[in-house]
C-alpha cells in the first residue's frame, strides 16, 4: 500500500474548471472525425439549396405582393394597447436569448467543476447541447447583421409613406435595418436547435418562433418578408451548426443515408438525482 506522501492530490477547484472549460473549447475545434459526414454534408447542400430558393421566391413575391398592404393594415407604431406585444417581442431578441443561453453555460461549467465521473459526464452532456443551441443563435445573428448592412432595407413607414423598396445600403443604421428580422432569425434559430435536440419540443418551439414573427409584424418592426429572410437565415444557421456538431460526434448522430439525429441526452430524472447529488452534504 502506497505511502500517504505518494499518492498525488487531487486537482483544485480552479484548475478543474480551467480543464472543463478548456476541454469544452477544444471539442468544438477539433478534427471532424465522423466516417459519414460526407454524405450529411451532401445533404445539408441539398436542403440549404431548396430552402434558399424556395425562400427567396416567396421573399420576393412578398415584396412584390404583399409587403405594402400588410403595414398598412397594421395599427400605427407606438399604440398604447400594444404593450403586451412590446414586452412578448423581447423574448425574440438576441442579447437575451444568447446571455440566458451563455449564462447557464457558465452555471454549468462551475457545478461540474465540483463532480466527478458520472454526474460531472451528465452535465458536461447538456453543455454540449447548451454550446450547440448558443452557436447556433449566434452565428445566425452574425449573418444577419451584415445582411442588415449590406442590404440597408428601411423599416415601414421610415420614409414617411408605405414603401416596401425604400433601400439605402451600407447605412448602417437601425431604421434601414429592416431586411432579415434580426428576432424572427433568433427565434427560428433557436426553435430548429432545440427541435433537432429534442423532437418533441417541435411543435412547442415553432409556435414560439411564429408568435415572435407575428409581433414584428404587428409592431411594424419588419415587412412580411424580412420576417420570412429572418426565419430562413435562423433555420440554415442552426442546420449548418448542426452538422459541425454531428461531424465531432457531439450531441448528433449521423446515419447511413446522412440524416442526422440527436443523441441520446441525459433525461430529467438522472439530471434531478445530478443536482440532488451536487447540493448534498
Amino acid at each position: 500500500m502506497p505511502a500517504p506522501a505518494d499518492i498525488a492530490p487531487r486537482p483544485g477547484y480552479p484548475a478543474q474548471l480551467l480543464a472543463v472549460s478548456g476541454r469544452a473549447l477544444a471539442q468544438l475545434v477539433r478534427t471532424p472525425s465522423h466516417s459519414r459526414r460526407a454524405e450529411a454534408a451532401r445533404k445539408l447542400a441539398r436542403h440549404s439549396l431548396w430552402l434558399s430558393a424556395a425562400g427567396a421566391a416567396l421573399i420576393i413575391v412578398l415584396m412584390l405582393a404583399f409587403d405594402q398592404t400588410e403595414i398598412q393594415l397594421m395599427p400605427a407604431r407606438g399604440t398604447p394597447s400594444l404593450w403586451p406585444i412590446r414586452i412578448l417581442t423581447d423574448f425574440g431578441k438576441d442579447e437575451y436569448v444568447l446571455s440566458v443561453l451563455g449564462g447557464t453555460l457558465v452555471v454549468l461549467a462551475l457545478v461540474a467543476a465540483g463532480l466527478h465521473g458520472t454526474r460531472r459526464g451528465l452535465l458536461l452532456g447538456l453543455g454540449t447541447r447548451l454550446q450547440y443551441m448558443f452557436l447556433s443563435v449566434a452565428l445566425s445573428v452574425f449573418v444577419v447583421e451584415i445582411l442588415k448592412y449590406l442590404i440597408g432595407r428601411g423599416r415601414p413607414f421610415v420614409s414617411g409613406k408605405a414603401d416596401p423598396f425604400h433601400f439605402i445600403p451600407f447605412e448602417g443604421t437601425g431604421a434601414y435595418a429592416s431586411l432579415p428580422s434580426g428576432h424572427a432569425v433568433t427565434a427560428f434559430a433557436l426553435a430548429f436547435a432545440v427541435s433537432a435536440l429534442w423532437p418533441r419540443l417541435r411543435v412547442f418551439m415553432f409556435t414560439y418562433a411564429i408568435v415572435i414573427l407575428l409581433t414584428r409584424l404587428v409592431l411594424l418592426a419588419h415587412h412580411p418578408s424580412d420576417v420570412v429572410a429572418g426565419a430562413l437565415v435562423g433555420i440554415v444557421g442552426a442546420m449548418a451548426v448542426r452538422y459541425w456538431f454531428a461531424a465531432r460526434r457531439l450531441g448528433f448522430a449521423i446515419r447511413a443515408d446522412g440524416t442526422i439525429v440527436p443523441l441520446a441526452g441525459a433525461v430529467s430524472g438522472r439530471l434531478k438525482r445530478v443536482a440532488h447529488g451536487a447540493s448534498a452534504p
